[in-house]
């Protein structure tokens, strides 16, 4: 259902100068939550990110039969004594993507999983075709319709560990064959696995939990299957996606900007492009500083898998680049519909052209200020960027996107200098959060 009731309005032409505290990484959170299936009992999760993804992935868990609650601002309880149910809420999967990230826990610790197809962003096609190859090759059998995916061990004892490689790197697939794999009989190891950040701390957990995972932010991963895990203690990286978004929001407005609790080493990528955009960027163990030039560069981006430039940067860098004087231009190599802010930025008087894969940004027009509407997470950040240093107030509706990857970011950017009014509590999710008390 569109979401027609929350908005913002932000004044630009502000520069943002201050520091930011950036909280733990969305993309490392979920699949951490549900490899708590692994093992019977309570595990306890800290520097959680109170959004609205995670909630939903919460209550597919609770769907389950597990127990989750609240144990502090950012901490979170998961008791999965109880699981018997293998077939998530379809309802809840279908609103997030990453709840497939249950099949490979259901699947090696009770031999069986029922997965909805998952929705989540409009970002083109996505096939859960690499979490299917990797359960047949751990020793599952396949049965599919045009509502859900049963995943069922048709042989007595535990999931077999085998040898694989991905024919893309794909995280999700990674992270459950993973986590599977890590119940298996046998070792497996795959091949031409993602390398990001997230799959490491997905091993710490595992490694936490009993398992035996070795060459995670490789090209390879080695896991030794273990008959059981345990319940585990674990605190959530930092998420250097929304560290990079407030990293572009101060370049955008000219300003200076520090990120606190953040990885640097994680962030290469990013660090390394705004400094070719003219950008000065310092960095220290847990921080990270940028400061604007006064003249930004044009950049060109091409989005490739971990360690390469993040696709879900991109959008931001985009609007971004639409200060700069000159052409950039953006080849985006992992979602074809990842230009979807383009449309958005052009309603602002930005020149984009996109064509397939490819974006060409004309850069060094003022932006003006009108409605737009946010299509996705990311293309809701790179909308709030523009609005930032457009000329007049901007109205930004489908706050429901931005909500799913920022928390508070309405308080976090007004206390650096930003200008923004409208109907978004900085936690829209306080209803959604009741559940867990």
């Amino acid at each position: 259902m569109p979401d027609t009731q929350s908005y913002l309005d932000i004044e630009g032409g502000h520069r943002l100068n201050g520091e930011i505290p950036i909280y733990g990484a969305k993309n490392a959170c979920l699949p951490i939550m549900a490899a708590t299936l692994l093992a019977r009992g309570a595990s306890h999760i800290e520097n959680v990110p109170r959004l609205s993804d995670v909630f939903t992935l919460a209550e597919v868990l609770k769907s389950l039969g597990a127990k989750v609650r609240w144990t502090g601002d950012h901490s979170l309880e998961i008791d999965t004594t109880d699981v018997t149910c293998l077939e998530p809420d379809p309802e809840l999967v279908n609103k997030m993507r990453a709840s497939v990230l249950v099949m490979g826990p259901l699947f090696a610790r009770f031999g069986q999983a029922m997965i909805p197809m998952p929705g989540g962003c409009s970002l083109g096609k996505r096939p859960i075709d690499l979490h299917l190859f990797g359960m047949e090759a751990l020793g599952g059998t396949i049965i599919e319709n045009c509502n859900n995916v049963v995943v069922k061990n048709t042989k007595a004892g535990r999931v077999q560990g085998n040898e694989m490689e991905l024919r893309f790197p794909s995280v999700g697939a990674t992270e459950n064959i993973m986590m599977a794999a890590s119940l298996a009989e046998g070792t497996t190891t795959i091949r031409n696995a993602a390398r990001e950040p997230e799959i490491m701390d997905l091993a710490h957990i595992l490694t936490s939990m009993g398992a035996k995972v070795v060459g995670a932010g490789e090209y390879v991963i080695t896991i030794i299957g273990t008959p059981e895990l345990r319940p585990a203690d674990h605190r959530v990286i930092p998420d250097r996606i929304e560290a990079g978004t407030y990293m572009v929001a101060g370049a955008m407005t000219g300003g200076k900007i520090t990120l606190l609790d953040v990885c640097p080493d994680h962030m290469t990528a990013t660090v390394e492009h705004l400094t070719r955009a003219g950008c000065s960027v310092t960095t220290d163990i847990d921080r990270i500083t940028v400061e604007s030039p006064d003249i930004i560069r044009p950049t060109d981006i091409r989005t490739l898998p971990y360690p390469g430039f993040a696709t879900d940067i991109q959008p931001q860098f985009m609007a971004l680049m639409t200060k700069a004087p000159g052409q950039s231009l953006f080849v985006e190599k992992i979602f074809e519909r990842r230009f979807l802010a383009a449309d958005e930025l052009k309603r602002m008087g930005s020149d984009i052209r996109v064509l397939e894969n490819c974006a060409l940004v004309n850069g060094g027009q003022k932006l003006k200020a009108c409605e737009v509407t946010a299509p996705d997470i990311r293309a809701a950040a790179a909308l709030v960027i523009a609005a930032l240093w457009a000329e007049g107030s901007t109205r930004i509706s489908g706050l429901v996107h931005l909500n799913r990857g920022y928390e508070d970011p309405v308080e976090k950017l007004t206390n650096v200098g930003a200008r923004i009014t409208g109907h978004s509590p900085n936690r829209i999710n306080h209803k959604e959060a009741r559940v867990f008390k």
